[in-house]
């Protein structure tokens, strides 16, 4: 399975692409999967171009493939004017409308201070429905003072595990009614609308 990090970081160091590979990090704990990183720092001439001619760059079109590609996403972006960065914004504004379409996706930010965690539910959360994708329960937000403080590696193991849960298809094993055979275990898989409350009951 592939999982690629978008990470909207500005700085070297980028205390943004540290929570994203954090948030990779744990994903691959819980589930096998290949991790693919897009720095968006790097594609920004391209982005502004894209919106002049129509056409992507090189890299830019190599990224979108990649998202497009993608089972799952982690999305990351540092807080500006108490909404996500114009970067990200606009990296996501020439992605094909309908390349999120029903794609599992873990969002999570960084900013300087507690008080801009909301940008998580009145700004990520509402761009990725609107994107029809399938936005995991738990978001993470990353605050300068919660670096090495308690908290934040239970909510980043948390949205880890529930992004690798709907990769995986959240199968079960088998109901005890219907024994599996003694050379093959089987497998119930639990309908999708089941995955998400099951997720949300957590």
């Amino acid at each position: 399975m592939k999982l690629v990090v978008v990470s909207a970081g500005l700085s070297v160091p980028s205390s943004t692409r540290l929570l994203a590979d954090r948030l990779a990090g744990a994903v691959q704990r819980h589930a096998s999967v290949d991790v693919e990183v897009v720095e968006l720092r790097d594609l920004a001439v391209e982005i502004a171009h894209h919106f002049t001619n129509g056409f992507p760059g090189r890299r830019l079109a190599a990224a979108l493939e990649a998202v497009t590609a993608a089972d799952a996403l982690i999305v990351v972006t540092p807080v500006f004017s108490a909404s996500y960065s114009g970067l990200f914004k606009s990296f996501f504004d020439v992605l094909d409308p309908d390349a999120l379409a029903g794609k599992p996706v873990l969002v999570a930010a960084t900013g300087g201070s507690a008080r801009h965690s909301l940008v998580l539910e009145h700004a990520l959360r509402p761009l990725f429905s609107y994107l029809r994708a399938v936005v995991v329960p738990t978001a993470v937000y990353a605050a300068s003072e919660d670096w090495g403080a308690q908290g934040l590696p239970e909510r980043i193991d948390r949205a880890a595990g529930e992004l690798a849960a709907l990769m995986t298809g959240l199968s079960t094993p088998s109901s005890p009614s219907r024994p599996a055979r003694a050379d093959q275990d089987e497998v119930t898989v639990v309908p999708f609308a089941d995955q998400l409350a099951a997720l949300a009951a957590r």
